[in-house]
């Protein structure tokens, strides 16, 4: 069966349906399904002149002819202007994310893809939201989730998320490593078809703490999770300094990279391939996949958001899709 792939619409006064207007269903062997408000939908559509045919999203429907994309009807709680945020759509987009993943665990849909969400107006309207990564994770029944952001031949996890950097060194421990380690290698066997990932571990602090000069971390916590999965078996290496671990040269070997924040990983991969890049949820019992970008509320509407990373978000959920039932048909 052709996979089912779920893509919510994002915030939409964002360039979220301005990316949704950009598909070509016929570069894409698969059913897709855009979850979100029909008319905004349509209408930025009409305007962004796309040629997309749209078909009302039935459960029990028999899939469409290729072409066609899908609508889930969520309606909006507003009407939303192109780059004007309104909180009281808040809920409108959080639902949006509930429909899919609802969706992914009852194996209605294969995998999700998320257009990128403005996460001050969802605080403003009152609703405690951190971000896709960690409100996924709360639906999947408090799962622990892990970050991780690829382009081209380079994959970057994340030990801590979205967190202030002062309490990055507060939340390090060998647990936490441990448990991201197991999460990381696991997930890039099952959804990334490597039989035995390479994982190279970031150190926290410049130098990778300079045997102990410039911070102890990489000696009492690091360093302790790496042997740890190492007697496991697992092919773990480092810590290594986080500014000669992305040169090119200790890249070769590398099936991923862990870093230990947010800001040490991310500036290089987006460098590497910004507009390609793809973010994935691991951990979650879904999957989940997204773009590598923000909502870009200058760009709406006005037909000049790059549906790169979208377009590169939707490929990976295939082919991470194919790589689980693959999985499946040989245990």
């Amino acid at each position: 069966m052709r996979p089912c792939i779920a893509i919510t619409s994002g915030e939409p006064a964002g360039i979220g349906p301005d990316l949704i207007a950009s598909i070509d269903t016929s570069t894409f062997a698969v059913r897709l399904i855009v979850i979100g408000d029909r008319e905004l939908i349509e209408s930025r559509s009409k305007a962004l002149n796309s040629s997309l045919d749209f078909v009302e999203y039935l459960p029990d429907r028999k899939p469409p002819n290729s072409g066609r994309l899908e609508i889930l009807h969520i309606p909006i709680s507003e009407a939303c202007e192109a780059g004007a945020l309104n909180k009281a759509n808040a809920g409108y987009v959080l639902e949006m994310l509930k429909r899919a993943c609802n969706g992914c665990l009852n194996q209605e849909f294969d995998a999700m893809v998320t257009a990128p969400v403005q996460k001050d107006i969802i605080n403003q309207a009152g609703i405690v939201f951190s971000g896709h990564t960690e409100f996924l994770a709360d639906l999947c029944g408090g799962v622990k989730p892990v970050m991780l952001l690829a382009t081209d031949q380079l994959r970057v996890a994340l030990a801590t998320t979205h967190l202030p950097l002062r309490q990055v060194a507060e939340a390090i421990s060998t647990e936490l490593i441990i448990q991201i380690l197991d999460i990381l290698n696991h997930d890039l066997q099952l959804k990334f078809g490597l039989r035995r990932p390479h994982i190279k571990v970031c150190g926290l602090n410049p130098h990778a703490g300079e045997g102990g000069y410039l911070g102890r971390e990489e000696i009492e916590l690091i360093s302790p999770a790496i042997g740890i999965m190492q007697q496991k078996g697992l092919n773990i290496s480092g810590p290594y300094p986080a500014d000669t671990v992305f040169t090119p040269q200790n890249l070769v070997d590398a099936d991923a990279v862990l870093a230990m924040y947010h800001d040490q990983g991310l500036p290089v991969l987006k460098h590497a391939g910004f507009h390609r890049a793809v973010n994935t949820t691991l951990g979650l019992p879904i999957i989940r996949t997204s773009v590598d970008h923000g909502t870009a509320l200058d760009l709406a509407g006005s037909g000049n958001a790059d549906p790169g990373s979208l377009l590169s978000a939707i490929q990976s959920a295939i082919l991470q899709t194919e790589c689980v039932r693959q999985n499946a048909s040989s245990s």
